[in-house]
């Protein structure tokens, strides 16, 4: 199905035309003309399967359909008449990047609203007055209790990654928010998981709310390769390095499980002389936008990061990610290869997995509904189970020796007063 086909608004159509936007993905087919309607929604979709233009599109056009009034005829103009609230920063910039995008030849005033960065130049925007406001729940709270922003002329509502954020805590923020909103306000809920928690949450905010599904729960692209590397803990790094130059990547998202191995990698390939950026939360916001600025650019071969860039990131080209360390919940890894193999594009998902995480990996394969393929790396050979087993037990096992056990030298004492005391008798 295609975008014309909607009769969407000139200005819409003349954006979508410019990002190169034609055929629409099954979510957007879905998704776009019951919330152009007015409908609440419960929509659950993977990573990169559109869903941003799924639910920023209707409400463009709906904005478009009945304008604002003017300043002289409504007082409140410039309070901002859509939310989007997501998770993480990242996501909150990458958002207000592609929605600008969208709105290009509309009058509308859109801003990202995200910690990390003064609050001095996101008031000034708010004062000028604001159409569409993406923030994380924290910081536009912040700016609430400052006087910076009202939200009672909100129409429409988004909670982004619901189910990210139910995880990180935020809902009750959330709810706090919204009910600073219109009453009858439209509210579009995106998950990419459709837990009980998600479900429940939607029938606490949504009214008479349709469900839309695309895929099924945790799927994954059929254009992204998953590769696993079998090794062991200690030589990841000198594996990962060998990988890059024998397989020539030439951009490589990594992604670690802690800080402290996202630096201790960072250390090794530098020794190694790869051009590497870091991303993870010590850095502030400014290092991390420039990392990943470095990274788009190809300034950096490699991008090291944690959990916090799981989601959000949209890296046009990006065909290698790379576990250095498997996560913790097996649905992130669903979110981290989210990154690769975008938009039709092919992309490969490697996993470097030490024989501590074959359970997790193990259980990964059974989310992802495959088995994922073993390639072994010469020189980074990895003994079998039943022999690491086998090693485990006897050294677990107490050292023979020739004296006599303290159970059998009181054995033999009872036996020999037993005999004693049948001679005497």
């Amino acid at each position: 199905m295609k975008f014309s086909s909607l009769d969407l608004a000139p200005e819409i159509q003349q954006a979508l035309d410019a990002c190169g936007y034609s055929q629409m993905t099954p979510i957007q087919e879905q998704a776009i003309i019951p919330a152009r309607r007015g409908k609440d929604l419960l929509a659950s979709a993977q990573t990169g399967t559109g869903k941003t233009a799924a639910f920023a599109l209707p409400i463009l056009q709906q904005m478009h359909d009945r304008p604002q009034p003017t300043l002289t005829d409504d007082p409140l103009t410039g309070d901002p008449r859509a939310l989007i609230l997501t998770p993480t920063r990242e996501l909150a910039e990458q958002l207000a990047e592609t929605i600008n995008r969208y709105a290009q030849f509309l009058p509308l005033k859109i801003t990202a609203l995200y910690g990390g960065v003064k609050m001095s130049a996101q008031e000034k925007k708010l004062k000028a007055g604001i159409d569409i406001i993406i923030a994380t729940p924290g910081r536009l709270l912040e700016h609430m209790v400052q006087g910076n922003v009202n939200l009672s002329n909100v129409e429409f509502a988004v909670l982004d990654e619901a189910d990210r954020m139910l995880d990180m805590g935020f809902i009750t923020d959330v709810l706090s928010l919204l009910q600073k909103t219109q009453k009858k306000r439209q509210t579009l809920l995106f998950s990419a998981t459709m837990s009980q928690p998600v479900k429940e949450l939607a029938n606490k905010l949504l009214n008479r709310h349709e469900v839309v599904r695309v895929a099924r729960q945790n799927a994954i692209a059929d254009t992204v390769e998953h590769v696993v590397y079998p090794v062991e803990e200690r030589r990841k790094a000198d594996l990962f390095v060998d990988l890059i130059e024998a397989q020539n990547w030439f951009k490589v998202l990594v992604f670690t499980s802690t800080k402290a191995q996202a630096d201790a990698l960072m250390i090794k390939l530098k020794e190694a002389q790869i051009k590497t950026a870091l991303c993870h939360g010590d850095k502030s916001q400014g290092a991390r936008r420039r990392a990943l600025a470095d990274f788009k650019t190809a300034k950096v071969q490699v991008l090291i990061a944690t959990e916090v860039a799981a989601r959000g990131l949209d890296i046009q080209g990006l065909e290698h990610v790379v576990n250095y360390n498997l996560p913790y919940l097996a649905e992130d890894y669903v979110h981290r290869v989210g990154r690769t193999g975008r938009a039709g594009t092919k992309g490969q998902a490697i996993s470097l997995v030490s024989r501590e995480e074959e359970s997790t990996l193990a259980t990964i394969e059974r989310l992802v509904g495959t088995h994922i393929k073993r390639i072994k790396m010469p020189g980074y050979e990895v003994g079998s189970r039943e022999t690491l087993l086998k090693n485990v037990e006897q050294r677990s096992r107490p050292p023979r020796t020739n004296k006599p056990s303290q159970t059998r030298i009181i054995r033999d004492k009872v036996s020999k007063a037993k005999a004693g005391k049948k001679k005497k008798s």
